[in-house]
């Protein structure tokens, strides 16, 4: 399946490394990004497997390493769980 979610144009996949190899290859590292903040945050135990995500060459997911998406968004959603709330 091919992802349509506008999360494929973040910026915070600018700066990943490409990646044209291997099971990752052309997989929507916004749909892995995603996944790592929603575990992270959650506090589940990091793990993602490539063939759980959708396809993408659109946007800034275009050819950037899904698995490096990941561990990037499961580190941004850990420090999201670990800010204090504001009243």
């Amino acid at each position: 399946m091919t992802c349509q979610e506008d999360h494929r144009y973040l910026s915070a996949l600018d700066d990943l490394p490409e990646n044209q190899a291997g099971p990752w290859r052309h997989k929507c590292a916004g749909c892995a990004y995603q996944r790592g903040c929603d575990d992270g945050f959650d506090g589940r135990e990091a793990h993602i497997d490539a063939s759980a995500l959708d396809e993408s060459q659109a946007g800034a997911a275009r050819h950037k390493h899904a698995w490096v998406a990941y561990w990037l968004g499961y580190y941004h959603g850990v420090r999201r769980r670990a800010q204090p709330q504001r009243p």
